[in-house]
């Protein structure tokens, strides 16, 4: 199926993650709800999880069909302390917390960027999806840095490694973050 097509599929789908985010926001480093949602969607479609980055952070990685270059998209998944006044169906439900701020429309379009990418696999490399706990205004990308690096230079190695065979010399297992 043509890219467009394959995309345009998700529509619905997208719709009402998006809507659903909406309806349940959560502020910075309590975005347990949102990442379990995206751990389990990624984890559905064969995608490799890491959790608990910089606390709620989600990172999964995408392994292209052959040697390439390693690349990251990253979505910042936290609300906003403020109260929705909208009048629509899928209004927020947590009194005084509100996606104010598009977060939820984010997380949705790299979860549909993960979906097809899965999906198809047509590229060489590994592609890491990063969710972002904490963005608006509480460091979520310094607490989360330190996290998802050591878990990327693991995986990264990991791959490489399993590429290779078992006899390939990595020592991806003694890279480790104490803090996830």
């Amino acid at each position: 199926m043509p890219v467009i097509n394959s995309i345009a599929a998700l529509e619905e789908d997208m719709t009402a993650w998006r809507r659903d985010f909406h309806m349940h926001p959560e502020l910075a480093y309590q975005e347990e709800r949102t990442s379990q949602i995206v751990a389990e969607k990624l984890q559905s479609w064969g995608i490799k999880v890491k959790t608990g980055l910089g606390k709620t952070g989600v990172v999964g990685v995408i392994e292209g069909t052959g040697e390439g270059p390693s690349i990251g998209l990253r979505a910042d998944m936290d609300a906003l302390p403020i109260d929705e006044m909208n009048d629509i169906e899928w209004k927020s439900q947590n009194q005084g917390v509100m996606h104010a701020c598009g977060h939820d429309g984010h997380t949705t379009m790299l979860l549909g960027a993960a979906k097809y990418l899965a999906e198809t696999r047509n590229f060489a490399g590994t592609v890491h999806v990063i969710f972002q706990p904490a963005e608006e205004g509480f460091a979520g990308a310094k607490a989360n840095a330190p996290s998802v690096r050591s878990y990327l230079i693991y995986s990264s190695s990991e791959v490489r490694s399993s590429a290779r065979g078992p006899s390939a010399g990595t020592k991806a297992g003694i890279v480790s973050d104490s803090s996830s």
